[in-house]
């Protein structure tokens, strides 16, 4: 160990702890980094962003072909949201309730708790319309959705390959059910960067209410072998959005200046010795969390917001609520965040289906609806992609945990997109008569990335990080396609 590198290692061990209590970090001015050294390591050689910058450019070469949107809104209805109670309309469920589960369906498929039981037909549980000019069938549950038939694609076709909740999460969310892999997110600002010069390029929000809340790692938004800087920030729907943004009291904002800038000149220097991203990480981490020390409270003050939007969304300021969220989510929008993801914890309905159903179709359908109709009315709904889904789907067969129920489900679901050239008031794909197995038009978990990286411009084919001698994608090594069957 060399003497710079012991003296540094002594002074961040004296202050470093002091220096993420307090986040000290939140104080760096611009111009403090304004020499910095650029990153340069192989791996991320292809990101010609200095280390100062606060959100970095995108990938040099992309986009690769003119993109149809900028940013993604994905609303996750973490827990598994029931196709069969939400837009996949099956007579011959209904006709069998109560019925044997024909063995020729089940046979040989993966079942989560039900496995080894003995299996009924569950019929569906509300009644369903079509609805607007297209006639798209959507369930009782969803009232405010009926409103929005003509504007959203409903995918009746998704499969995906993880029957348990975190695993199935982390395949929805990076490709892969191999945890330390990069969140979608955070692909896509590698890719192409953040329009923001204030706020993060990729943005979590959380809400809970509905049955069996199930927990959400931050690992599903992380950046896994990218640079860290490109990991998703979670705010939080209540109180202040980011803890520790604003200055601790009794701190001069000239000693906070001093401070951070000797740790800047201390991390300049180990990266002229040794260049690493995560430096590189560090300094830019410094210079937004002192951007996001005016952004983030201006962004948190729905006082400018009329009150006819506030009712739109149900919202109310500070309450953590789903509703909330979608409205912080349409704020993120604005000011130039590429990509935002809301969860919503309870759709884990093993049992209790009907009272939870109402539960969390009456906290998420009404905000759902006034964010795609706020962000039409602002003319920002054709350059945004909006994704609403869980990471499965609900078995017909019963399952009576505290009433009717349905167990994980993987081999058919429903999801919807919506937004800048998606083909509105359009139904893709079909399961089987009973809602069990997608046969028509089927749409893979890495046919959805592909989807949504075509719309950003981004070939997935041609989008990789090198990692441990492979190029990495989202998309993986097994096949995946763009879904041309829901593009405008």
């Amino acid at each position: 160990m060399n003497t710079t590198t012991a003296n540094r290692r002594t002074f961040l061990s004296r202050g470093g702890v002091a220096l993420g209590s307090t986040a000290l970090s939140t104080l760096l001015a611009r111009d403090a980094l304004a020499s910095t050294a650029q990153a340069g390591t192989a791996q991320a050689s292809t990101v010609q962003a200095g280390a100062s910058d606060a959100n970095p450019p995108g990938r040099g070469g992309l986009p690769h072909h003119r993109p149809r949107i900028k940013r993604v809104i994905f609303l996750c209805m973490a827990g598994g949201p029931s196709h069969l109670e939400t837009f996949d309309y099956k007579p011959e469920l209904e006709r069998l309730d109560g019925q044997p589960m024909p063995t020729s369906f089940t046979e040989g498929q993966p079942i989560a708790q039900l496995q080894g039981a003995e299996l009924k037909v569950q019929g569906p549980l509300t009644k369903f319309a079509r609805y607007g000019q297209s006639g798209q069938m959507i369930s009782d549950y969803l009232p405010w959705h009926q409103k929005l038939a003509d504007d959203i694609c409903v995918v009746r076709s998704m499969v995906t390959e993880q029957i348990n909740h975190d695993p199935a999460h982390t395949f929805m969310n990076t490709g892969t059910a191999i945890s330390g892999r990069p969140s979608m997110g955070a692909w896509v600002t590698y890719g192409l960067g953040a329009e923001s010069d204030n706020l993060p390029g990729f943005v979590v929000l959380t809400s809970v209410g509905g049955r069996n809340p199930q927990p959400i790692a931050s690992r599903q938004w992380a950046s896994g072998f990218l640079p860290s800087r490109y990991q998703g920030v979670e705010f939080s729907g209540s109180g202040q959005p980011v803890n520790y943004v604003q200055p601790p009291p009794g701190i001069a904002r000239g000693q906070q200046r001093r401070l951070i800038e000797t740790v800047a000149e201390l991390n300049r220097h180990r990266q002229a010795q040794l260049p690493d991203p995560e430096i590189a990480t560090r300094l830019a981490t410094y210079e937004m969390a002192f951007r996001m020390q005016t952004s983030v409270p201006e962004l948190a003050d729905f006082s400018g917001e009329p009150q006819s939007v506030l009712g739109m969304y149900g919202a109310v300021p500070g309450d953590g609520s789903y509703a909330s969220n979608c409205l912080l989510a349409r704020r993120l929008a604005e000011r130039g965040v590429r990509f935002i993801q809301l969860y919503h914890r309870g759709w884990d309905h093993h049992g209790g289906l009907k009272k939870y159903m109402d539960i969390c179709c009456g906290l998420t359908d009404r905000p759902t609806w006034a964010l795609l109709t706020d962000l039409k009315q602002r003319g920002m709904l054709d350059d945004t992609l909006i994704v609403w889904g869980g990471e499965f789907g609900r078995t017909p067969m019963f399952q009576g945990k505290g009433g009717a129920g349905r167990d994980h489900h993987i081999k058919g679901f429903s999801m919807w997109l919506a937004g800048g050239g998606i083909k509105g008031g359009h139904s893709h794909g079909a399961t089987d008569e009973l809602g069990y197995s997608a046969v028509e038009d089927v749409v893979h978990v890495r046919d959805l990335h592909a989807t949504m990286l075509h719309l950003l411009g981004i070939d997935h084919h041609r989008f990789s990080y090198p990692f441990q001698g492979l190029d990495m994608k989202l998309t993986g090594v097994e096949p995946a396609r763009v879904v041309d069957g829901v593009l405008a």
